[in-house]
């Protein structure tokens, strides 16, 4: 199966259902911030809408923490990653089960990805098993970036604590979990893309209670300057503008809206699904926690089924992350160590429909989809 047959071409439908919907500010909702703009003509450079953006995202964190925003979410892990001052040409060890970018990130970042398996239950790295690895690691391990598989978080203490033990950074990609991480005793990199619960359109964020590991990220986003027009150390320009800080705002301001909605569509999902247990939904997701992305489980082998038949009612399925990183092109020379859980989920997990308006009719639509695809498989 590839991952093409996850996402099928869509067929012409005016009811088809799109796998994902977001839903960015409107116009409404950004012209108070785009009027003060206007008034202080400015628009790049840290100003002061993106000064109040990135204190807002740091009230999020219950201890003390610092956040430096990005232009995506791939720059924010890169350029955290060389802050932490990770050591050029080692491995990176990340998990097979993760979006491309994370190791685009790495790459960028001077390393080499080193592939691993994930947890059954978490589709996570899990740090044991990571130390286990590092003794037969295939050359020096300069870091290590778990996952946030779709927005749920990993034991970060257990993390924090393998990176004392081991002496390796450690950066959690948390592209998705703004709604589920709130504390970040290990350095996060989050994405603000409009696939996520807020967003600035395109953008990311570093969140450290380091604070001079965030001022370091900041100085590589702008030229490698600190504080002067001197260009201190190789950098680059990632920061982000007023304009985008205006969305981000406007973003944070529904939030709290944004994320009823969520969990209301959530469940939704979850009654539809109620008698088929064959279906499951990651732990907490839209009880504990909420995302723009509805992953399930299914069984062994059965989401390309899923998938077609989802395309022949109109609605949209998604492999997000295809067969695993390790086998797109870009990375399929990269060293790796088996992976059976990672294809076992490649071919038994599948992005459902999902948005913040999803309705009930649409919920038991998919619902009634995926039950006659596993009935017929």
């Amino acid at each position: 199966m590839s991952s093409s047959s996850i996402q099928i071409a869509s067929t012409a439908s005016a009811q088809r259902l799109p796998v994902a919907r977001p839903r960015l500010p409107d116009a409404q909702a950004l012209l108070p911030y785009l009027e003060r703009i206007d008034a202080a003509r400015w628009y790049s450079n840290f100003g002061p809408l993106l000064t109040e953006f990135e204190t807002r995202l740091e009230a999020r964190f219950r201890r003390p923490t610092g956040v430096a925003t990005t232009v995506n979410g791939t720059q924010a892990i890169t350029l955290a990653l060389t802050a932490m001052g990770v050591r050029q040409g080692g491995l990176c060890a990340m998990p097979a089960w993760t979006f491309a970018a994370t190791a685009h990130a790495a790459v960028q970042a001077g390393l080499v990805p080193w592939f691993l398996d994930v947890d059954p239950v978490t589709w996570m790295l899990d740090p044991a098993h990571v130390a286990r690895s590092l003794e037969s690691a295939p050359g020096p391990v300069s870091a290590v970036v778990p996952v946030a598989a779709f927005g749920q978080v990993p034991d970060l203490s257990a993390w924090k604590r393998f990176a004392g033990e081991t002496g390796l950074p450690v950066l959690l990609d948390a592209a998705a979990a703004f709604d589920s991480l709130t504390e970040a005793p290990i350095p996060c990199a989050f994405s603000l893309h409009a696939t996520k619960g807020v967003s600035t359109g395109e953008g990311g964020y570093v969140a450290s209670e380091d604070a001079e590991l965030i001022a370091r990220v900041k100085q590589l986003t702008v030229f490698g300057f600190k504080g002067d027009r001197e260009s201190h150390r190789p950098a680059t320009n990632a920061k982000l503008s007023e304009y985008a800080a205006a969305v981000g705002l406007a973003s944070m301001d529904a939030w709290p809206a944004q994320r009823l909605r969520l969990g209301f569509s959530a469940g939704r999902l979850r009654v539809a699904f109620a008698l088929t247990p064959d279906v499951v939904f990651q732990p907490g997701w839209g009880t504990r926690w909420v995302s723009t992305v509805a992953m399930v489980s299914l069984p062994l082998g059965a989401a390309e089924a899923v998938a077609r038949t989802l395309d022949l009612n109109g609605l949209e399925g998604r492999a997000w992350w295809g067969m695993g990183c390790h086998r797109t092109n870009a990375f399929r020379d990269c060293p790796r160590q088996a992976l059976p859980i990672t294809d076992m989920l490649a071919t038994s997990t599948i992005g459902l429909p999902f948005s913040s308006d999803l309705d009930e009719q649409d919920a038991y639509r998919i619902a009634d989809a995926t039950l006659t695809a596993l009935r017929s498989a």
